[in-house]
């Protein structure tokens, strides 16, 4: 790939990086108040987004949505990357619950709000199945993994069967695997949904890339403005001389950069690294893998972390400074090494 191809990969990444931009703008500036966040949050999450898995699973060939090359690859390179990252995590500052969410936003990319609309753009509708397929399977397996994981401070394991059964939960509550499904549903029957009925959901549909992107910028930012009412409260605190201290949330949201770093590094150039060498081990045992498959899936691993993990670990009492600033991290690195893993996968 030539150096022209790479900057129209660059070209092709702006406007998506822009509005995440322009989200962080508007919620760091005051435009967007922050309390308007959740329910930007819950139009992408219940609507939009639905509709637009929805019309890319229903126009897809059912073949590319049950394809066993990329469960294989994927599966094996996400356990991997969570296995490695807790491994590399735990040290006294962080036990099981930050090390199994840190693993988890070292493995979950943002395919979701980004990854769909953005490796459609760079590689056409085919690339849509093999992202919905990895998606599917970060949301319903690596997610209750590393909940489950999350528990294991708890001694008896039953904190960690508890979470799974949250886990289990929230799946079922969440919108997006079950319009995957119908998605799956519809391409095996070839069902068409009813020209108005058809409209609206393509008019939802095409609204999820900006809304979701822009709500990601917002989320970082009202992260980053958390963190430093945190970081404010705690040095207030310090100069009364304040006997109790910094409180346990304004200590997390200045994790070191030694706790964040390395989840950062795994995120975007072991992750994808990871999923091209799985992919080349699985075709040479003879496993079927296409190229246009084999390219989305270390195209979708070198995106930036899912910024709904920050959600989760807030849910369960993780370190969510942490968390946040390593989805921060990958979203602004993700803007110069996405490009550069697009040149390098060819």
């Amino acid at each position: 790939m030539d150096n022209g191809r790479v900057l129209q990969i660059f070209l092709v990444t702006v406007p998506f990086f822009a509005l995440i931009a322009a989200g962080y703008a508007a919620a760091r500036g005051g435009l967007l108040p922050l309390a308007a966040i959740p329910g930007l949050n819950a139009f992408v999450l219940y609507f939009a987004l639905p509709c637009m898995l929805f019309r890319f699973g229903a126009r897809a060939p059912i073949g590319q949505l049950l394809d066993g090359g990329v469960a294989i690859v994927w599966s094996l390179a996400a356990l991997t990357v969570v296995a490695a990252t807790v491994a590399l995590s735990r040290n006294p500052r962080i036990g099981w619950n930050d090390a199994a969410f840190g693993a988890l936003v070292a493995a979950f990319p943002n395919t979701g709000f980004m990854g769909v609309p953005l490796l459609v753009a760079i590689l056409g509708a085919a690339a849509a199945p093999t992202t919905i397929v990895t998606m599917a399977f970060d949301m319903v397996v690596t997610s209750s993994l590393c909940i489950a994981l999350s528990r294991l401070d708890g001694a008896d394991g039953q904190g960690a069967a508890r979470a799974l059964r949250q886990a289990m939960r929230g799946i079922l509550y969440n919108p997006m695997p079950w319009s995957i499904l119908l998605g799956v549903l519809a391409s095996a029957t070839q069902f068409t949904l009813p020209g108005p009925i058809d409209r609206t959901v393509a008019m939802l549909a095409e609204a999820a890339s900006p809304v979701a992107l822009f709500t990601i910028g917002a989320v970082l930012a009202r992260s980053a403005l958390l963190a430093r009412e945190h970081r404010a409260s705690a040095a207030v605190a310090a100069a009364l001389g304040s006997a109790a201290g910094p409180s346990p949330t304004a200590a997390r949201a200045q994790a070191p950069l030694v706790d964040v770093l390395p989840a950062v590094l795994i995120k975007l150039i072991v992750h994808p690294l990871l999923v091209w060498a799985l992919a080349h081990a699985v075709r040479a045992l003879g496993v079927p893998l296409g190229q246009t498959a084999m390219v989305t899936m270390v195209l979708a691993a070198a995106l930036p972390s899912a910024s709904n993990v920050s959600m989760l670990a807030e849910r369960f009492g993780a370190d969510n400074g942490r968390i946040a600033r390593i989805i921060l991290w990958t979203t602004v690195g993700a803007f110069f090494s996405f490009p550069l893993a697009a040149r390098w996968v060819g």
